[in-house]
């Protein structure tokens, strides 16, 4: 039967009707193969770049006559109504490209599976795909988990092998089921999903036939399968770390994470489209009432300041001008900022000083707003990368800083304390506050209760003890605790 020629029967569409058979099982493989229960090797959903929420599905269902054929993809029944979910990337092994490792410590990325997706109506009440009922955003969200850089690290150039099977070591399944537990409306991750980029050694029992590489089974297992729950508790909001970039995991990240539409250009299959797949423009992701997010790819971010006559820098000089026309269109009293690098906030250095984390973008943002750095309206910003939890208030008027890169991956040093006297995370940023711990956690956001416009910002184990509550009112962040915490 043509799915757009729909026959209605006392009041229900065929259509329907054996799709709900085939949805829920009654069919089994013989009526819709593609919406088998089994099939399905992960499902979610995702804010785009409109405020739109897309579901996105993994399947392993290839059709015998046309590999990679629309109906690889299984039915999605919104509100009743069933219809085949469109097709992102077919089931690929592209050739092996460049990548951040020696080339014998690398190998093709195989993606044997389909991914499909679909924008959702606004205002849909109820989605599902094979039985598995989707999460929809809410119009108000009262509690947002943010979490980042999670992956296993397996790294031959650092001779770094983090044991993967032990949940002790490598925790990040237990943070996400802490996190789901608090029943998220939404959760954004700040970037850093996928880690395992060379074979572990014979010789290193915790990693030991871990999958490896930039293909499905690796992105299974560092992703999709530990975030299972988590995923299946909320929509999510994707924002791509430097681990996600071209020669590193640029590949899947396009393929199941990218807000956008999938094409071959924006696929980084091929090295020479780099240079476009390694940027892109930042959006804004509503909160509800009074809040929005702006979203910002930072995944090729220079290590050093840039030049003005840098390539780079032109780039980002005009993708945060883009920021600043987002933030002064909203009329919202919260522009919270969110990339995977942190902006003003420290990199902990063992014995050392603690570094300046991000040079390169605050080079190009002092060009535009002097030691303010952010555009006007922007108050916050939420971070990954470095592998603590910060909170940082400014004396001289900058946006509160938030980092949360210690979902998973191995912890960085704890940083002094307390800092020594005049420490600055960027010229003229001059601290007020700052809380910080560095062991596995994640973080809740709760909206206050009017009359306040601000949110509560709390830091959890990965058990989910709290640690820390933040409250947030503009440009200002007041924690109950300040300087190194406990868990």
């Amino acid at each position: 039967m043509n799915i757009q020629n729909r026959l209605q029967l006392g009041g229900f569409s065929l259509l329907t009707i054996a799709a709900v058979a085939a949805l829920h099982g009654c069919g089994g493989s013989d009526n819709d193969a593609a919406s088998s229960a089994t099939n399905i090797q992960s499902a979610w959903v995702m804010v785009g770049t409109k405020n739109e929420a897309i579901a996105r599905v993994v399947t392993n269902y290839v059709p015998e006559a046309a590999a990679g054929a629309a109906d690889a993809c299984p039915l999605i029944l919104v509100d009743g109504v069933a219809s085949r979910m469109g097709l992102r990337s077919a089931p690929s092994a592209p050739a092996q490209r460049p990548t951040a490792s020696d080339p014998a410590d690398s190998k093709p990325s195989i993606f044997p599976v389909s991914v499909c997706e679909q924008t959702l109506p606004a205002g849909a009440a109820s989605v599902s795909v094979a039985g598995r009922a989707l999460p929809l955003p809410k119009a108000e969200p009262q509690r947002i988990v943010v979490l980042g850089d999670s992956g296993c690290r397996m790294k031959k150039a650092d001779n770094a092998w983090q044991a993967c099977g032990d949940a002790a070591a490598w925790p990040f399944e237990t943070v996400a089921n802490a996190a789901a537990e608090f029943k998220p409306d939404l959760v954004m991750h700040v970037g850093d999903y996928h880690y395992r980029e060379n074979a572990c050694p014979a010789d290193v029992a915790g990693c030991k036939a871990s999958p490896w590489g930039y293909g499905w089974d690796t992105w299974q297992a560092d992703l999709f399968k530990p975030a299972a729950k988590l995923l299946a508790a909320a929509p999510w909001v994707m924002v791509r770390g430097n681990h996600e970039e071209c020669a590193r995991a640029g590949q899947g990240w396009f393929r199941f994470l990218d807000p956008q539409p999938f094409t071959a250009a924006r696929s980084c299959d091929l090295a020479s489209n780099d240079a476009t797949a390694n940027y892109s423009d930042p959006y804004g992701v509503k909160l509800g009432s009074g809040t929005q997010v702006i979203v910002f790819d930072s995944a090729k971010n220079a290590k050093v300041a840039l030049k003005p006559e840098d390539t780079q820098f032109a780039i980002y000089q005009k993708q945060f001008r883009q920021v600043a026309d987002i933030a002064a269109k909203s009329g919202l009293a919260n522009n919270f900022f969110t990339n995977h690098h942190p902006i003003l906030a420290f990199a902990p250095i063992a014995g050392a000083k603690p570094a300046q984390a991000s040079p390169g973008l605050t080079s190009v943002m002092s060009s535009l707003n002097a030691q303010a750095y952010y555009p006007p309206g922007v108050n916050l910003a939420l971070h990954g990368h470095v592998h603590d939890f910060q909170a940082i208030s400014f004396q001289s008027g900058q946006a509160a800083t938030i980092v949360t890169g210690n979902a998973g991956d191995n912890l960085d040093v704890a940083l002094p304390d307390p800092l020594a006297a005049g420490t600055e995370p960027a010229p003229g940023a001059v601290i007020e506050h700052i809380t910080h711990h560095a062991s596995f956690g994640f973080l809740l956001m709760e909206r206050r209760a009017a009359p306040s416009t601000g949110w509560a910002l709390k830091a959890y184990t990965a058990q989910g003890k709290l640690l820390a509550t933040c409250l947030q009112q503009g440009y200002a962040l007041n924690c109950d605790k300040t300087g190194f915490l406990t868990p």
